[in-house]
């Protein structure tokens, strides 16, 4: 579990708070709860906090699984006290030198720990400037030690969504992170947000890739070179969370009203649509019924009987997998 919650106000001294700040799930002080999440012992669940006047409660339920035990998970989330904010970060995985010692998972933990911490000030920010203030803070953490100007620098895809009143919620959207928000009797199903050009770029050298089975030394080879593809056209004909802050310009923004449930995914747990295994409100309705986990157990039996990518083309077997789910609250 790499959530974290920038607020240690309320700290009793249990071992999830480490360096001023609460990374809820760590240890076995933090007991799951189907309304609240993952609670530890300074995460009360009567700790809300209202956005405005007159906001309703949110439950909010989650599920973030590595993609493979002996990698670190480069996924991250985060939910504001009060359900009022979602975070979700998928970090770039990287294939080329990055000049950065610290590393992807590392990038994206302090990604989305500045955006939730920027997202929920009382001035209330618009969200395309929380994004760009994210990605400057963190690029001056390491600006003194790694080189930023290199094209492999650490990068992430980013969602934000922020309410904004009571059944109103705004967001961006930099990446392939999946924002899916359901309305009442919308006549085309919910409305689905998800920034999709990173995947027109490199088409010929992704191509390629997909020809060969995952693992091959071929497979591997056309990764690279399709990754280098695509780092070239880094924050030109895509724009991504890295080290240049001028890049949450390009992000989707919008705002929808009268939302009764909503949903954030990475790529990795998104699979359950990509794949064809579920249609948006068959998604919405599983988390609703069974959790976030059902997500991604069926994305996982899915790749573990395509264990090659012959069925459904892909660069590894398992990705990261985030899944964030929040609906009225109904008690």
């Amino acid at each position: 579990m790499n959530a974290r919650i920038d607020d240690t106000s309320r700290c009793t001294g249990c071992k999830c708070c480490r360096d001023g700040r609460c990374y809820p799930a760590l240890d076995s002080d933090c007991v799951y709860d189907d309304l609240y999440g993952y609670q530890c012992p300074c995460v009360r669940p009567d700790w809300q906090e209202e956005v405005g006047s007159g906001l309703s409660s949110w439950r909010a339920l989650s599920a973030i699984e590595p993609g493979a035990p002996q990698r670190p998970n480069e996924d991250w989330f985060g939910v504001g006290p009060g359900n009022g904010t979602v975070v979700v970060v998928d970090g770039g995985t990287a294939r080329t030198e990055t000049g950065c010692s610290h590393g992807v998972a590392w990038y994206a933990g302090e990604l989305g720990s500045s955006l939730l911490r920027l997202a929920r000030e009382d001035s209330r920010p618009a969200l395309g400037q929380v994004l760009a203030a994210g990605i400057d803070a963190v690029a001056g953490l390491h600006r003194g030690s790694c080189d930023l100007g290199h094209p492999g620098t650490p990068s992430a895809a980013a969602a934000i969504v922020r309410q904004s009143g009571p059944v109103d919620w705004e967001y961006v959207v930099l990446g392939d992170v999946s924002v899916v928000l359901d309305t009442p009797d919308a006549p085309d199903g919910p409305v689905v947000v998800v920034d999709t050009r990173i995947s027109e770029s490199a088409r010929v050298e992704r191509a390629e890739a997909d020809q060969w089975p995952i693992g091959s030394g071929e497979k591997e080879a056309a990764m690279i070179r399709m990754k280098h593809a695509e780092l070239a056209a880094r924050n030109q004909t895509y724009w991504i969370a890295a080290a240049d802050p001028r890049a949450a310009a390009h992000g989707l923004t919008g705002e929808v009203g009268s939302v009764i449930r909503l949903a954030v995914l990475t790529d990795g747990a998104a699979r359950a649509h990509s794949f064809g295994l579920m249609t948006w409100p068959d998604l919405l309705q599983t988390m609703d019924q069974y959790g976030p986990q059902q997500i991604i157990e069926r994305v996982r039996t899915a790749e573990n009987a395509d264990p090659d990518g012959r069925r459904w083309p892909r660069n590894k077997k398992s990705d990261d997998a985030t899944a964030v789910y929040l609906d009225r609250h109904r008690g």
